[in-house]
């Protein structure tokens, strides 16, 4: 299979090529890539719209739907964010009886939210943790894939801005064990060495603090480099906690699938959040709204690796279940069944990164 890149059966020791670096330069393990420490594949679908997520409200006859969706390949990153916009909505109407359609993680972030500020809330759900597409995300805390380039200067940017603060605020206060979340380095790698940072960053760079690096200061095969300190979240365990914490909180879950709008209005409840991803393509007409397919490789734990990159379309993330590499980003495409080309192309980029560290 990665014939094309003649991997070893592992790149060199830890210890040999640590011992080549130069005084100063930080020291980095390079991440073991190789077919044979393989142990799962899955894709997965980002609910994209070029103009960014939907959050607003809308009267549907009695009832009152606020619209929470569409974050592309940031939905975990801004859950909390935009689940604050959702709830300002809900906050405005003199009821405090709630609907929330989807229970990825915008949806019980969103719950989560309704719960301390007085609601009673049932979730109605298709699927629930661990098979939710939330389940499938890398989850670095890191708004990317939100929206078109375009958007950057529009007042949607300022809209992204402030979920981003809330977010990233909210994240702090659940860094740690039970939810899965931990701060490591990340490095942002690029051919070229006047490269920025994403511009999702620019808008609240105190996020962040980006440092660009000399290459003399990184170990990577690249000319450009940038550092940062990002928070990484473990889907499953995050996931599986706050759906134990809406539980704890007198939450109430219903496993069953909603058909259509009609369906959503038969609710008993009087104001509904629509958190559905992608089903709200079919669900409230968003015809904007499109999948974006990600494909993940994961490859035996490595505990020394103890940082992440992000290098063009790649990315690695080193997890408690596997070193996550990603990725891929095919736009109108429905499948989530995993491309063995892809895979390729995956541990072959990655490979021939560990091999270039210095």
């Amino acid at each position: 299979m990665l014939a094309g890149l003649a991997l070893p059966a592992c790149v060199p020791s830890p210890t040999r090529r640590s011992a080549r670096l130069a005084p100063g330069r930080t020291r980095l393990v390079p991440v073991q890539v190789s077919e044979d420490r393989l142990i799962r594949t899955v894709a997965g679908l980002r609910p994209y719209r070029p103009s960014g997520f939907r959050v607003e409200a809308e009267s549907m006859g009695e009832k009152l739907v606020i619209h929470n969706y569409g974050h592309g390949g940031a939905g975990i990153t801004l859950s909390w964010g935009t689940a604050e916009m959702a709830v300002e909505h809900a906050l405005a109407q003199p009821h405090r009886q709630a609907a929330v359609l989807g229970c990825g993680a915008v949806g019980l972030a969103t719950a989560r939210l309704l719960q301390d500020r007085g609601f009673k809330v049932r979730i109605y759900a298709r699927d629930l943790p661990p098979n939710t597409t939330s389940n499938i995300a890398g989850a670095l805390w890191s708004p990317v894939s939100v929206a078109s380039w375009a958007r950057r200067e529009s007042p949607f940017a300022q809209k992204l801005a402030r979920a981003s603060r809330f977010a990233h605020r909210y994240f702090q206060s659940m860094v740690g064990e039970r939810y899965g979340i931990r701060w490591l380095p990340l490095y942002l790698l690029n051919e070229n060495p006047g490269a920025g940072v994403p511009w999702t960053w620019q808008l609240a760079p105190e996020l962040y603090h980006a440092a660009r690096l000399q290459p003399e200061e990184h170990p990577f095969p690249r000319a450009g480099a940038w550092r940062a300190y990002a928070m990484m979240i473990e889907p499953d365990p995050y996931l599986r906690a706050l759906l134990q914490d809406f539980r704890v909180a007198g939450g109430e879950v219903i496993v069953r699938e909603l058909p259509d709008r009609a369906a959503v209005l038969a609710l008993p409840e009087p104001v509904v959040i629509n958190c559905t991803g992608l089903g709200a393509k079919a669900l409230f007409g968003d015809e904007e709204l499109v999948p974006v397919k990600g494909q993940l490789a994961f490859l035996v734990p490595q505990p020394d690796v103890d940082y992440m990159y992000v290098a063009g379309e790649f990315y690695m993330f080193p997890r408690r279940d596997g070193i996550l590499l990603g990725g891929t980003h095919e736009g109108n495409t429905w499948s989530t069944e995993p491309d063995p080309a892809a895979t390729e192309r995956i541990l072959i980029a990655h490979g021939q990164l560990a091999l270039g560290m210095r």
